[in-house]
């Protein structure tokens, strides 16, 4: 997410969300905080959704809750939200305005023209927003493939146009900034495709982002070409197939895909599986497959399963296991390091430059990255021409002071993630995600101390119960040496001690022993109860 702001009056550039780390126990999605743009006499004049994937779309509903302002995009990124939208039962007060690619629409200071680029996904735009102080182009996801088989090319020629007129920032997208040469063109995947369908021996599995429409077409055309039927696992491929067709961006032959419930009616031979899941994430179609979890349809021998995909940095441990438990169960299995069946959508070094050298922009900022991916994209940008000076690389909440002849860091403002689990929005922070990893690593230990009301004397226990540390069994030993522990470190305690001071000495006592004893360091809560 980004905000252009021009006295107090902001534009915000896409809504997206991040799936969690697998350091974030428990928590369900990642979205942006937003809470500088709710601050008092700020005035946000509407969204603008550069293109219809997650990490751009994603969080539109939870902003939208608490920021109620006209979205504007293409027809198919809000043919995409909308679903979003529905589930959490804001579809009807939501303010959604269908743009063209070419368009021009102006909000307060700002004139927004949305340009085509090429991207896995149609109706993907870079966007040229002309401001008080200049011309700023925000690049989106793009890359450079002059005949791509479905969708538009990036649209150099106009962004050439507006390098002449002169721009005055270039926002550019970082993603493949550290690859060299070029990303390749979906129609080098034609070709290993074919070869699967036309060898197969049987039953075929496709696994993609569920939001990658060209590479999903590319499959459906070859599933009517070899004559095999389809089945479709996962809600949100499922979802977003129904609207592009409904759209008219995805093409499937009437009576071509079958219910989940009756695959098993289809000669393997004669059968394509869709799935979502191809990053491996556990409660996935593929996962679930793979592990033969999936109510209707389990890996088989003889399988040919295709992820078609990328491995999304910090995900590498998941798609592998999914990729062994694969071939464990007999299937034969095609990814980025046996064969050529992914290209990606972001733009290699070689379009990068490219892109630059047309624009020719007074500053840059690389975004959309990571630190590393964002300080190589200035680097081509250095190599391309922009003065040293020119270039700033930036983190989440840094400010860019911009006017016709500077740009230079402002003040920090909030940023940064917030946690969204199950019903919760917020409410998980960086201290509750520490408890759940201590607690995940080591387990807990409960000890339960009665006193007495009156005298502070001890009562009962102390009683400690165990989850997650150590099997019962081999337990038994060490939490009865740490009760002793606990029992003698309270006989220190003369008159009415106050319960603070017991419950800290009694979770010293037990952390010592259960050290001692296993080098473990588990949660140890104390409670103590008046009797």
């Amino acid at each position: 997410m980004w905000a252009l702001e021009w006295e107090n009056q902001l534009l915000v550039v896409d809504s997206g969300l991040m799936f969690p780390q697998l350091e974030m126990h428990g928590v369900d999605l990642v979205i942006p905080d937003i809470s500088y743009l709710l601050q008092p006499g700020k005035k946000v004049l509407g969204i603008v959704l550069t293109h219809g994937h997650e990490d751009h779309i994603g969080a539109l509903p939870f902003v939208l809750k608490r920021l109620n302002v006209p979205v504007y995009s293409t027809r198919l990124t809000l043919g995409l939200a909308k679903p979003k939208l529905k589930e959490h039962r804001i579809l009807r007060e939501a303010d959604l305005r269908e743009v063209r690619i070419g368009d021009r629409f102006r909000l307060g200071p700002f004139s927004v023209e949305m340009i085509a680029v090429c991207h896995s996904i149609p109706d993907a735009t870079a966007l040229a927003i002309k401001t008080p102080v200049g011309m700023v182009i925000y690049t989106g996801d793009f890359k450079l493939d002059d005949d791509p088989p479905e969708g538009r090319p990036t649209d150099l020629a106009r962004l050439a146009q507006l390098g002449r007129d002169g721009v005055l920032l270039l926002l550019g997208d970082s993603t493949n900034a550290e690859r060299e040469g070029h990303s390749g063109s979906e129609r080098d995947l034609l070709e290993p495709f074919e070869r699967i369908f036309r060898e197969a021996p049987s039953r075929i599995v496709v696994a993609s982002f569920a939001s990658n429409l060209h590479r999903i077409q590319q499959v459906i055309s070859l599933a009517e070409e070899y004559g095999r039927r389809v089945g479709i696992a996962g809600r949100s491929l499922q979802t977003n197939m129904k609207t592009a067709q409904e759209l008219g961006y995805l093409r499937v032959p009437a009576g071509m895909t079958i219910p989940l419930k009756q695959v098993d009616s289809v000669p393997l031979p004669k059968l394509l599986m869709l799935m979502a899941g191809s990053q491996g994430e556990p409660m996935s179609s593929l996962s679930r497959y793979a592990n033969r979890s999936h109510p209707a349809v389990g890996v088989r021998e003889g399988d040919w399963v295709v992820i078609s995909a990328t491995p999304i940095p910090g995900n590498e441990t998941l798609v592998n296991r999914t990729i062994n438990n694969l071939y464990k169960h007999g299937a034969e299995v095609f990814y980025s390091t046996t064969g050529k069946v992914h290209v990606s959508g972001h733009a290699y070094r070689e379009e990068i430059r490219t892109l630059i050298d047309t624009v020719r922009p007074r500053f840059f900022v690389p975004v959309h990255g990571e630190y590393r991916q964002l300080l190589h994209n200035s680097r081509i940008a250095l190599a391309a021409g922009v003065p040293r000076e020119n270039l700033k690389v930036i983190e989440d909440g840094q400010v860019l002071e911009l006017t016709a002849d500077s740009m230079v860091l402002g003040e920090q403002v909030p940023a940064g993630y917030v946690f969204v689990d199950g019903l919760g929005i917020g409410d998980v922070e960086q201290v509750v995600l520490r408890d759940r990893g201590h607690l995940a690593a080591d387990g807990l230990v409960v000890v339960t101390i009665g006193l007495d009301r009156a005298t502070g004397a001890l009562r009962s226990g102390p009683e400690l119960i165990s989850r997650g540390f150590m099997e019962e069994d081999s337990s038994v030993a060490v939490l009865a040496e740490a009760r002793k522990a606990v029992i003698d470190s309270l006989k220190g305690f003369d008159g009415e001690p106050e319960p603070a001071a017991i419950k800290e000495t009694a979770h010293d006592a037990v952390q010592r022993v259960i050290w001692r004893r296993t080098q473990r360091q588990p949660m140890v809560i104390p409670v103590v109860i008046d009797q």
